[in-house]
């Protein structure tokens, strides 16, 4: 195995998977004595080799289970390092970041370099519970149940046996019974595992509420702004948010779902009338299969600059870094998801020749950029960012795409290809607010019963929905949320896809007017990784930490004139 070692003190060849390996290692840097400074500084090199190994070893486990959740030893495996050693790092990482943050030498560390871990430490040594312990453990198997639920999920349709993904496709049609059909199909299947996924959730909520009293929290949410190091915004800026985005998207939103009926000339839309182009064109089919879309998306990354082209063909190392096909065991979703010995980037997508696979591909590449342009740091604490500028690298590789997409579609293809993903951002923002807000009200009121929840969905539904008619459909329509796996499989992570196609949208306006200086602007914030705060991160990319009403007005503003242009 190949690394970037700063340090000996982990061996190369080490094996991270087994608690009784990394049990020796873990104890000599607990029983360090710490002198001066530069015996802190020495340990965190030390504790970071130990734990990109351990991380490594968790990443590799969780990409096999997903890549195959019918692979009965893979899935042994996962859970294996879930209940056996995740639960012991948790508890020895406690004890070691107190161990730093204790110190009567930690003043002396440079605080622009460890500032922000240090930060972030002082808060995990406050919050952490022992106690907490398992019932984190119970959280993550009940998040592989739900996902193991979901890529068991097979539709009989046309003829074949298809994941859901692949039935994405039909949504394209002209036919509308043929697009009532196959929207049906799949609701009919997701329908079947309702009461399954809502006991899963059941079980969620009561295990995360009593997580957050153990730890001396009121509710879960405040107990997750903390775990979430959340410390340059507050719920209610979350809450402000989700009213800019009611105030500022909407309009746009019920103006497309309009222009929309109209062009299909139906009297009503209905939920399998959205994804279809309204005139009358085929589907768009970027890519014909897994080795289509790479071979295109290289070329695409290669125009746009050489070195990011460059970054992308170094994972195509015969399938270890990218699995993008659809088929049936894989787990649903994509992700990019670090080997932070190796430092390498995985991508993992459900590809099924839609333009959205396109969006994810390029998304989940951002991320990877990110990753290949930070993993210099000697600190592996460093080598992400915090999810709300995490998303910003993925999310503005999607719009700065748009001048490249003729690597995938005709000139008139792109113009709807653009209207399409615009369209999707402006339905988007209003879906992530849902979300959001969902789970303030989950958490907020952890007692509450199905029903209640139920009632709650549908009214967040009026707030943020278009104008679709539901009637007859409407169990679909009250677990439409279930298909949605953050709140599942990582609670509280979805407003920062709000907050990020912000900061998105801002790259790619800098992009419109200087194509090479957004460039370097966005590589200049991503190579800081996690290591200074989140406005930092935001103003060194050349971009505002700004989710306000006025932020949000003025970029949809921009966002409804090209939707006009591209009418």
């Amino acid at each position: 195995m190949t690394t970037l070692m700063m340090t000996d003190f982990v061996p190369a060849d080490f094996d991270a998977t087994k608690w009784d390996t990394l049990q020796p290692y873990y104890q000599q840097l607990q029983d360090r004595v710490f002198k001066c400074s530069g015996c802190i500084q020495q340990f965190l090199l030390d504790r970071s080799e130990l734990d990109a190994a351990a991380a490594e070893a968790g990443s590799n486990l969780y990409i096999a289970m997903t890549c195959n959740t019918e692979d009965e030893e893979a899935k042994k495996a996962f859970l294996c390092f879930v209940e056996e050693v995740e639960p012991e790092l948790k508890k020895i990482g406690f004890e070691l970041n107190k161990k730093v943050v204790q110190s009567e030498h930690v003043q002396d560390l440079d605080k622009e370099r460890f500032g922000v871990l240090l930060r972030d430490w002082k808060t995990d040594v406050e919050i952490f519970r022992e106690e907490n312990v398992p019932l984190q453990t119970e959280d993550t198997k009940l998040g592989q149940e739900y996902s193991e639920l979901c890529g068991a999920m097979m539709v009989d349709f046309d003829g074949e046996e298809r994941t859901l993904p692949q039935m994405g496709i039909y949504q394209q049609n002209q036919d509308r019974s043929v697009r009532e059909d196959a929207w049906r199909g799949v609701t009919d299947r997701l329908l079947k595992d309702r009461d399954a996924i809502d006991g899963i959730f059941d079980k969620m909520v009561s295990n995360r509420n009593q997580t957050a009293k153990n730890a001396g929290f009121a509710e879960y949410r405040g107990y997750m702004f903390d775990v979430k190091h959340r410390f340059d915004y507050t719920p209610e800026d979350c809450v402000a948010f989700h009213e800019a985005i009611e105030e500022s998207c909407m309009p746009i939103v019920r103006k497309l779902a309009q222009e929309r009926k109209d062009a299909l000339g139906v009297e009503t839309l209905r939920p399998w009338d959205l994804a279809v182009d309204p005139h009358g064109h085929a589907p768009l089919q970027p890519f014909d299969s897994a080795d289509d879309l790479i071979e295109k998306t290289s070329k695409l990354f290669h125009r746009m600059d050489s070195s990011l082209g460059d970054m992308f063909d170094t994972m195509q190392d015969g399938g270890y870094s990218l699995d993008l096909a659809s088929r049936k065991g894989k787990a649903p979703g994509g992700y990019q998801a670090s080997r932070d010995r190796q430092r390498k980037p995985f991508i993992f997508m459900n590809a099924a020749g839609l333009p959205r696979d396109l969006d994810t591909m390029v998304h989940e590449a951002g991320h990877a950029f990110h990753y290949m342009l930070c993993r210099h740091d000697d600190l592996v604490w460093y080598r992400g960012a915090p999810l709300e500028f995490a998303e910003v690298a993925s999310m503005s590789m999607e719009s700065i795409a748009y001048p490249f997409l003729d690597e995938f579609y005709s000139p008139t293809e792109i113009k709807r290809a653009i209207r399409k993903h615009l369209e999707g951002i402006v339905s988007t923002l209003p879906w992530v607010a849902t979300i959001d807000a969902f789970q303030h009200w989950i958490y907020l009121n952890p007692n509450h019963t199905r029903q209640e929840r139920t009632a709650q969905w549908l009214e967040l539904g009026e707030r943020f929905g278009g104008a679709v008619d539901w009637s007859g459909l409407e169990a679909v329509k009250e677990s439409a949320w279930h298909r949605q796996l953050h709140p599942f499989e990582v609670p509280f992570y979805y407003v920062e896809y709000g907050i990020a196609q912000l900061g998105a949208l801002q790259m790619w306006l800098k992009y419109r007017e200087n194509p090479e200086a957004a460039i370097a602007a966005y590589k200049n914030g991503l190579a800081l990784g996690a290591s200074k705060p989140l406005p930092v991160l935001f103003e060194s990319a050349g971009l505002k930490f700004d989710f306000t009403t006025t932020m949000v007005s003025t970029l949809m503003n921009t966002v409804e004139e090209e939707l006009d242009k591209h009418a």
